[in-house]
């Protein structure tokens, strides 16, 4: 026998080296000796050398290598002939043994089986097999001698007893290990071992703990430890909740279970989320695995067991009460809790449906005592890894609600409370904030608690007894949004408000702090840093910038909630800084404060005191205040790392969500000197710079997402990724400014920098946008910075800004479209919702803008859009789609003509919001620069006549075309080239309006004009109502308010230049009609009359004048539509006769330009018509003759009307010396008439060198000139009627006021005091004398004052008004008394005196000592 103390290595050596195995020598033997004959001599020569070797322990290793042996033994006696068969051989030794331990047995008279268990345990202790209590595993060199052992012990299982192997074995402390590989040899089955001794389950509590703990150091030793899991489990999952088990068994199994459940949760209870997760506790969790369990376990079984540890879960050592969970409960969100933990929950939950899980927890929540740390954060889990859990947890929440209020069930109403709680803590992308869902059910009369005053109180009450525990941040959304209480009742409500209140107090958390636009979501307190009055302040002034008007929020808390306003809100909105030279908004807001008395004078004057230092402060090189600065980008950054990650090696849907939510908890940590607060319009402008703090995080999650993207798109097409993209966007919503920024740095992307975008992040933005459309409904409107725009969503206001005016721009528009178009189709493809669901209506409209402009071949898809909806989709189609726009060996025009094959995205067409209009079309067309663009010039007019005469013309109205209507397309041309030329201009880089389409798309005018023209002509009918053209542009210039309003002269102004623009481009025949009358064809100008009176007049510059342009194109248009009569000349002189009574102005600036205008009027006339020119052509011509030889000092006659001889005599006058004029102004009674229309354009001239500032000689001038006409005439009365129109003398020169602007008509009271100062004594005493001089002086003293009351008289700086209006006084009061006794007539003088009772009472009391006796009587 060997020395017992020697190792087993030591014995296996010695064995080899000593003696010869049983193997070596029967192989020794079948080479040596003669072949053996048949298996009876091989037993009996085996017989007799086993009766020299009587070590059971080394037969038994000898046996169990049998299979070995055999191999040897055949490889041996290969070259003798006889090769027996290798488990031949193996059964050989096993039946030797089995003789053997029989022979041996009988000779101990014992029994077989007990002889066999001590020989095999005499082996195990040989090996060293026993337990220590501390390791569950044994090492590789045991595990191979085990295994040889339990071979021969399998082949002996006939005598041998597992039974009492085991009771022998029990003694020696198991390792679980060799449990477990006879359990596999089927030699001891673990379910007999469960019920064989009382501590069995202990031990096997304590080897699964060990098994857990052991560190495997090898790839070997790592699938050991997991069969072993997978063994033993399975026979506890299966023992435990099968049906047909015993049940002694099946309570051992779950206790076992529940012992190891308990373990892992204490692990994972004590463990910090910062730190690294336990292995041993990451080692169990792999038994929640189904994989893990394999066949061995039934789905029913399975399910049993997930419920039971389920259960488990949720009542896991109970110790908080609900108190402590309202209390603590902000520290339980999903990013609170151990990753190992939420594994957990997902694990044990995946295997059945939100409803039925929120069901069980229901049942747990109303049977047993729960730990609500657990409860609460396995619901955190569901809303981030479950997106219908949101759904199901609200429909729990109402029947939770509905049930307290039906039976007053407290119970209920806390877990209804805590669950919204709960959820409301993981951001407004996975459930309602809690001031939305306690707004949503307690805040109207439809509420849980309205229908009768028992609920309210229970309410109430169940409020009140939260107010002990009820954190800050929900005791103030109770205070702020309280339930609804009718009148009647509002007592109750103000004593919970009042021990809310007292409650904050306690908490030191001042009611008056506040915010004024506060929304709580529920959120820890740590989480709300900056003071509300800061939030309070920004908000303000962003409702101030998109509505102009001062909120009524800030109104309210200027009166209600005083001490607020002025303690905290006012001196965070007046904090000293340095002003900018162009006020922004918030200088806008405090001034509108300012107004409307908000804002103390002491606190106003001190604020801009401070604002003066700082600028100092500041030009002298100091800062008053340093940027923070701070690196908060590490964490996010490795964040966004670990979900591309995730994303590329496909990982499963609930890690990606719950990776985004951990990055969303990073970015309030990002922004926790700034929290968020609402928004209502997000309005996006170019020149507004984003937060410096955010410009990073902005770049760095944008960058990201492409990346994402690109990662995502890799592993599998959009349809099978899951919803992680839009779960990404939805994250975002929930980080107010994050969000704002993104939007504006994406809206600068897409406009400035995106052709330099690489295909990547194109295609990422193609992906943010579609999935922002997704979720519109969660967004916020945006408007863009032009103020006609309305708000739209975000993906509709950012696909409205694709640039689309240059070559480069153009493709970068086409590839964001067509990915984002592409995507959402592969989107859809596996979705219930339509393409439609997926795509901004505007990046559609940008898609069919570009596709049959840059692919001619696809025009005639266009034209045949298939009116039938498609059945179905073709997921192979979508799939192949997506798979050209990511292969970059694919051109973007190729992926676009095959996408336009697409039915589906064809068919897009049908719904009213992706048709593109032709008044859309035309606006974008227009945006093209025509000297980057993608077309030649030809190919840019076939493809515009292609787009008028074939696709919008004959469209129907319905489908944004103009129905084969002619005029209705011309319509839309004039409106596009009018708004286009009055948009403002966001982009300082953006193209000049000269390098526009605009000179092609009034080609495609002209030839719709000329083509209606024709068809008039042709036809012969004209119909009834004005002219189009006019109506349009009359609708267009009365959109502005009244005349006497500054701002809308400068509109008017601005859009009349506009359309002159257009007008001059016209041909001219089209502005006049032909109208038949009376059986004959006379042209129709009344519509050109209307617009020069209404609209032309009221911006001439300089007044009284049009510009020569349009005066010999208007004219030219009477000329040319004079053709289509059967009397040319007739129809002129009649037309032209009623333009002199009817519209002065264009016969007062043909007058002034008949030197340019008259060559161009003659050649028209001789081309059209030819013989004896129109008369007023041939008055025109004598005025200006008459005017050139009166110049010339010849006395002329002229029997032409008296204002057309002024104007022509006006015209020869300019340029002249003052004194030369005066020379040769003489006063006749033939030329009177002249002259007091001379004086009209003389003080027309003096009122605009006065508006336009032309300067101090030209204003002399023009006054001097008047003055000295003024003297000519003062002994008549004709030139009164300039200043007030009167008596017979109206009929005369009524046509100034049909001349001149508004503005000037207003300020003639002040032309008319200017005159009368320059001249002398003598002539005041000669107009003094003529008849209605005082009437008129004293009625434009009155309109004077009211002139400057009003401030029309701003423009005007020559002098100051006190000055003016001191002169004037002076000589109303003069004229007042040294005029003649019948001045004024009784009725006259009372009217005066009405007028100037409240105006001047100086003026008043010198007319009323006019006596009574004196004054003339009124016939």
């Amino acid at each position: 026998m060997e020395d017992p103390a020697m190792s087993v290595e030591e014995l296996s050596v010695s064995q080899r080296s000593d003696r010869r195995s049983f193997t070596a020598l029967i192989a020794g033997r079948a080479v040596k000796r003669r072949r053996l004959q048949s298996v009876e001599e091989l037993q009996q020569a085996a017989l007799q050398l086993i009766s020299h070797n009587h070590n059971l322990s080394d037969l038994i290793l000898e046996a169990g290598s049998g299979a070995e042996a055999g191999g040897e033994i055949c490889e041996g006696a290969a070259g003798s002939g006889y090769v027996p068969d290798k488990n031949t051989v193996g059964k050989v030794g096993a039946s030797l043994l089995e003789g053997e331990l029989r022979r041996q047995a009988g000779e101990l008279g014992v029994p077989v089986g007990v002889l066999c268990v001590q020989v095999v345990m005499e082996k195990l202790t040989g090996l060293n097999l026993r337990g220590t209590g501390e390791t569950a595993m044994i090492d590789s060199i045991q595990r191979a001698e085990l295994a040889v052992l339990l071979q021969a012990v399998r082949e002996l299982l006939c005598v041998f007893s597992p039974k009492l192997l085991w009771q022998q074995y029990w003694k020696t402390q198991p390792v679980l290990e060799v449990v477990y590989c006879l359990h596999a040899e089927e030699i001891l089955p673990l379910q007999n071992l469960l019920h064989s001794e009382p501590a069995v389950c202990v031990w096997l509590v304590s080897q699964l703990q060990s098994l857990c703990g052991c560190r495997a150091s090898d790839p070997e030793d790592e699938e050991v430890q997991r069969r072993i899991l997978s063994a033993v489990v399975s026979v506890l999952v299966g023992s435990g909740f099968e049906d047909s088990v015993d049940s002694a068994v099946s309570r051992s199994c779950c206790s076992v279970l529940d012992h190891m459940l308990s373990w892992l949760l204490d692990s994972l209870g004590n463990t910090d989320p910062s730190q690294s997760d336990p292995p041993a506790a990451a080692v169990w969790l792999q038994v929640f695995d189904p994989a893990l369990l394999g066949v061995y376990v039934s789905e029913e079984t399975l399910r049993r067991f997930y419920t039971h540890s389920l259960t488990h879960i949720l009542t896991h050592r109970p110790r908080l009460k609900v108190s402590d969970a309202i209390s603590m409960q902000s520290q339980w969100s999903f990013t609170k809790t151990p990753r190992l933990l939420t594994d957990l929950y997902c694990k044990v939950c995946m295997v059945f449906s939100v409803e039925v899980v929120l069901a069980h927890l229901q049942q747990v929540l109303e049977t047993r005592e729960v730990n609500w740390q657990n409860v609460l954060s396995c619901v955190s889990t569901l809303l981030v890894y479950q997106t219908n859990t949101h759904s199901c947890l609200r429909e729990l929440l109402s029947r939770l609600l509905t049930s307290a209020f039906e039976s007053y069930d407290v119970e209920r109403m806390i877990t209804a409370f805590l669950l919204a709680r709960q959820g409301a803590l993981e951001g407004p992308a996975v459930f309602p904030s809690y001031s939305d869902w306690f707004k949503l059910c307690f805040g109207g009369a439809s509420g849980y608690h309205g229908n009768s005053k028992k609920s309210l109180v229970f309410l109430l009450k169940f409020l009140s007894d939260l107010v002990p525990f009820d954190p800050p941040q929900y005791l103030k959304v109770h205070v702020m949004y309280p339930p609804f209480v009718s009148v009647k009742h509002r007592s109750l409500l103000q004593e919970y408000v009042s021990l809310a209140r007292t409650r904050l107090a306690d908490l030191k958390v001042s009611v008056e702090e506040m915010g004024l636009f506060e929304v709580v979501s529920g959120a820890a307190a740590e989480d709300q840093l900056q003071c509300p009055a800061q939030q309070d302040v920004e908000k303000a002034i962003a409702l101030f910038q998109s509505t102009g008007r001062i909120s009524v929020t800030v109104m309210e808390a200027s009166i209600f909630r005083r001490p607020y306003f002025l303690s905290r809100f006012l001196p965070v909105l007046l904090t000293p800084r340095v002003l900018p030279e162009k006020p922004d908004t918030r200088m806008a807001f405090i001034e509108a404060l300012r107004k409307a008395e908000k804002i103390p004078a002491a606190l106003y004057s001190s604020y801009t005191e401070s604002c003066l230092r700082e600028r100092q402060v500041h030009r002298a090189g100091v800062h008053s205040s340093q940027e923070q600065e701070g690196n908060p980008q590490i964490l996010l950054k490795a964040q966004l790392q670990e979900l591309r990650r995730l994303l590329s090696a496909g990982a499963a849907e609930g890690d990606v969500r719950a990776q985004l939510a951990n990055i969303s908890h990073s970015l309030y940590s990002v922004c926790a000197d700034s929290p968020d607060e609402p928004v209502t319009v997000i309005t996006l402008t170019l020149d507004q710079p984003p937060p410096p703090h955010t410009t990073a995080v902005v770049n760095v999650i944008l960058q990201s997402f492409c990346q994402c993207v690109l990662e995502a798109c890799r592993v599998s097409p959009p349809h099978r990724q899951g919803q992680w993209a839009g779960q990404f966007v939805k994250m975002l919503l929930g980080h107010t400014k994050i969000y704002t920024a993104l939007l504006h740095r994406v809206s600068l992307l897409l406009q400035i920098q995106g052709p330099s975008l690489a295909a990547p992040h194109v295609l990422g933005l193609a992906v943010f946008l579609v999935e922002l459309h997704v979720c519109r409904s969660s967004c916020s409107p945006v408007k863009l910075s032009s103020p006609r725009c309305i708000c739209v969503s975000p993906a509709e206001a950012l696909s409205s800004v694709l640039p689309s005016s240059t070559k480069t721009h153009m493709d970068f528009s086409l590839r964001l479209c067509v990915c984002a178009v592409c995507y959402a189709l592969c989107r859809s493809s596996s979705h219930t919702e339509s393409l439609s669901h997926f795509i901004p209506g505007h990046l559609y409209k940008q898609l069919m803008f570009l596709v049959p402009r840059l692919l001619p071949e696809t025009r005639e898809c266009v034209l045949a859009v298939e009116r039938s909806v498609c059945g179905g989709q073709d997921e192979a189609a979508s799939v192949s789609g997506w798979a050209s726009v990511t292969d970059p060996t694919v051109s973007v025009r190729s992926s676009a003509r095959a996408l336009w094959t697409h039915s589906t995205v064809r068919n897009l067409q049908e719904h009213p919001e992706y048709q593109l209009s032709f008044s859309e079309w035309l606006l974008a067309e227009l945006r093209v620069q025509r000297s980057v663009d993608a077309l030649t010039d030809t190919e840019r007019q076939v493809y515009e006549h292609w787009v008028c005469q074939q696709w919008f013309l004959p469209q129907s109205v319905s489908s944004g075309g103009c129905g084969g209507n002619t005029e209705t397309a011309c319509s839309y041309i004039i409106n596009s080239l009018l708004d286009m030329s009055l948009q403002p201009v966001q982009d300082p880089s953006a193209p000049p309006h000269t390098d526009s389409c605009s000179t092609d798309i009034l080609s495609r005018l002209q030839e719709l004009l000329w083509e209606l023209q024709f068809s008039r002509d042709q036809s012969r009918t004209e119909r009834e109502g004005g002219h189009f053209l006019w109506d349009l542009i009359d609708q267009r210039c009365s959109a502005t308010s009244g005349p006497e309003h500054m701002g809308s002269e400068l509109e008017l102004q601005r859009i009349l230049h506009t359309c002159n623009r257009v007008l001059l481009a016209l041909p001219a025949a089209v502005l006049v009609r032909v109208s038949r009358v009376g059986g004959r064809r006379v042209l129709d100008c009344r519509s050109l009359i209307e617009h020069i009176n209404n609209h032309q007049r009221r911006v001439c510059c300089p007044a009284g004048v049009l510009s020569c342009s349009l005066t010999t194109h208007f004219l030219k248009a009477v000329l040319s539509a004079s053709a289509g009569c059967e009397c040319p000349a007739e129809a002129v002189n009649a037309s032209l006769s009623q333009i002199h009574l009817q519209c002065p102005l264009l016969l007062f600036s043909a007058g002034r330009w008949w030197g340019f205008v008259r060559p161009v009027l003659c050649s028209l006339w001789g081309r059209l018509v030819g013989g004896v020119e129109p008369a007023l052509i041939q008055i025109l011509n004598d005025c200006h003759q008459w005017a050139s030889r009166s110049v010339g000092g010849l006395c002329a006659d002229s029997s032409a009307p008296a204002e057309l001889l002024a104007v022509c005599l006006h015209s020869e006058l300019q340029g002249s010396d003052a004194e030369c004029i005066k020379s040769q102004l003489t006063l006749s009674e033939r030329n009177r008439q002249v002259l007091v229309f001379l004086l009209f354009l003389y003080i027309t001239d003096f009122l605009s060198a006065q508006l336009s500032s032309q300067g101090e000689k030209s204003v002399n001038h023009t006054k001097d000139l008047s003055g000295h006409l003024l003297s000519l005439l003062a002994d008549s009365s004709d030139w009164l009627a300039l200043f007030h129109q009167s008596g017979s003398e109206q009929s005369i020169y009524r046509c100034v006021s049909m001349v001149t602007t508004d503005a000037n008509i207003r300020l003639m009271p002040f032309a008319f005091y200017s005159v009368l100062s320059c001249v002398d004594e003598c002539v005041m005493m000669r107009a003094l004398k003529a008849p209605g001089f005082l009437y008129t002086v004293v009625m434009s003293y009155a309109a004077l004052l009211k002139l400057f009351l009003h401030g029309h008289t701003a423009a005007i700086s020559s002098e100051t008004p006190q000055q003016i209006l001191s002169k004037a006084q002076q000589i109303v009061l003069k004229c007042v008394h040294l005029s003649p006794h019948s001045a004024l007539t009784l009725s006259q003088r009372s009217q005066l005196e009405a007028e100037c009772a409240e105006l001047d009472p100086e003026v008043t009391a010198a007319l009323s000592t006019l006596h009574p006796d004196d004054l003339g009587f009124d016939f």
